[in-house]
């Protein structure tokens, strides 16, 4: 087998730059009259824009633990979720990329065979695949990985060593070639 060339991070550090995009997606979410009365940041990588988005809109934040990977903790924290949905709760799931979909989609299975009602769930994400599997309904950036094979890197994220960084990109290879 042989080694690969070791994947470009692309550090986004932009605080300024972070701001006016969670700006920007809450401008989205308010413009489209279809108003959350919560915000629910995706664990890991949503958690910091899901605060910062529910600050921006006012309203009450939870969080799912997706990326933990500790068998049946989101799964029944989404079974909650999925109760509040079917109540009439309109709730925004928020996540820093929609890369593969793999979250996204697996969440909305989840959602949906738990009874959650489709029309008051919606994502929204600040960096978009094109070629992702799962819609998001608001993004404030698009790439399409068949192309952009760069492995993001946001600020939140920058604080890790760089081969933790780099193991987690060549985690996902099929991302990067």
């Amino acid at each position: 087998m042989t080694q690969s060339a070791a994947p470009e991070l692309y550090y986004l550090e932009y605080y300024e730059e972070f701001l006016a995009k969670v700006r920007q997606l809450s401008r989205m979410i308010q413009g489209d009259g279809w108003n959350p009365e919560f915000v629910i940041g995706v664990g890991r990588g949503g958690l910091v824009p899901a605060v910062y988005i529910s600050h921006q809109l006012g309203l009450p934040m939870l969080s799912i633990d997706h990326s933990s990977r500790v068998p049946g903790f989101a799964d029944e924290l989404l079974e909650k979720v999925a109760t509040m949905s079917a109540a009439g709760n309109r709730l925004l799931f928020v996540d820093d990329i929609n890369d593969s979909g793999s979250t996204i989609e697996y969440i909305r299975q989840l959602l949906e065979g738990s009874g959650g009602a489709r029309g008051n769930l919606r994502f929204a994400v600040l960096i978009n695949n094109t070629a992702s599997r799962s819609n998001v309904d608001y993004h404030t950036d698009s790439i399409d990985r068949a192309e952009d094979k760069r492995w993001f890197v946001f600020p939140w994220e920058s604080v890790s060593a760089r081969d933790v960084l780099l193991d987690e990109a060549q985690a996902m290879p099929d991302r990067l070639t």
